[in-house]
């Protein structure tokens, strides 16, 4: 992955993220326009997707997309919202974690 594509894709992680945490922020007080929020930076995240896979193809760029919302989002969980995971859910982003790195770790060509 390019050094301009993994730029794109942690811009694509924090609009994630944002919502994520705004969709979260929802949930506590029920206020329509804090969803419509919710909703617009999930598209907005959704439409920065199309160039990474684009650029990547869909199965990397999905791959590492959603393990890397997955392991920010628990992050976010934990430190904003005091939410604990379970030892299990704990070796669950452990997993997802050697998942991506595996899945961008570089390779040679075959030939």
């Amino acid at each position: 992955m390019s050094a301009g594509l993994t730029l794109w894709l942690g811009g694509a992680m924090l609009v994630f993220l944002a919502a994520s945490a705004t969709l979260r922020h929802y949930v506590d007080n029920s206020k329509f326009w804090v969803l419509l929020i919710a909703l617009c930076l999930y598209t907005l995240g959704n439409l920065m997707m199309v160039r990474l896979m684009r650029e990547s193809g869909m199965a990397v760029a999905i791959s590492v997309s959603a393990v890397l919302q997955l392991v920010l989002a628990s992050a976010v969980g934990l430190t904003v919202f005091g939410e604990r995971p379970t030892l299990q859910q704990a070796a669950g982003l452990a997993l997802g974690i050697v998942a991506v790195a595996l899945i961008v770790w570089p390779h040679r060509g075959q030939g």
